[in-house]
């Protein structure tokens, strides 16, 4: 029995330490886990000698020389990798915007800095709050370039959505269709004017499968259809 309690406890120790070990600096922890592993190697080496094993005193030798005065075992570098953790990010800032750019995720994130959503993180906005962000950023380049950045990597579809909606690319307006919010709704479902309450059922469940954000798809193309499903169903 004793024997489980202990291997319970070496697995938590275990868990706990590589939690530890997520949350330390990446630099840090690669130039601990070189001089570590030198260590250690070099501690072997000693023991070779101790026991005349030669052979391996040399082999673990050389092994513990190239990382304590290297950083590298053969094409393995720690000091690398230690390095890379500095400077893996890019910042960007703008009047009304803040971005920055993980390089090794690509994750593009931001918050609002100016006007009137100051201090909201980018991902809080929904559509509503996005379309009057798009409208009072217009007129600085360089926010408007950002925004549109962040919402092509983060907002899969929301220039259809937006263009659905009234609003264009350009956030123009963009009501000169011609068509009813009735029409629209049908031609968000791909259906025509008096499809039954069946064939919207089935145009929307369709849809739903490619662009639900549980999928990995777009809240505003799966909310755009949600729109035009409850339309046509209310009426």
């Amino acid at each position: 029995m004793s024997w489980i309690i202990l291997a319970a406890l070496g697995l938590l120790a275990a868990f706990w330490l590589f939690n530890a070990m997520r949350k330390m600096d990446r630099g840090l922890l690669m130039r601990g886990l070189r001089w570590g592993v030198g260590g250690l190697l070099a501690l072997i080496a000693l023991l070779g000698l101790v026991f005349r094993r030669i052979d391996i005193a040399t082999i673990v030798g050389a092994l513990a020389a190239s990382v304590l005065l290297r950083g590298r075992i053969g094409q393995f570098s720690f000091d690398s990798l230690a390095q890379s953790s500095s400077g893996n990010t890019s910042k960007v800032r703008s009047r009304y915007l803040a971005m920055e750019l993980d390089h090794d995720t690509g994750a593009l994130t931001g918050r609002v800095v100016d006007g009137a959503f100051a201090g909201w993180d980018l991902m809080d906005l929904g559509p509503e709050e996005t379309r009057k962000l798009l409208d009072e950023v217009t007129g600085d380049a360089d926010s408007i370039n950002l925004l549109e950045n962040w919402l092509d990597a983060n907002r899969v579809g929301w220039r259809e959505y937006f263009a659905g909606e009234g609003a264009e690319t350009g956030h123009e307006s963009a009501g000169n269709s011609g068509r009813s919010p009735v029409e629209e709704a049908y031609a968000v479902l791909g259906l025509k004017p008096g499809a039954s309450n069946e064939d919207i059922r089935a145009a929307h469940r369709e849809l739903m499968k490619g662009v639900h954000p549980d999928r990995g798809g777009s809240e505003y193309l799966a909310a755009r259809i949600n729109e035009a499903r409850d339309l046509l169903l209310g009426r």
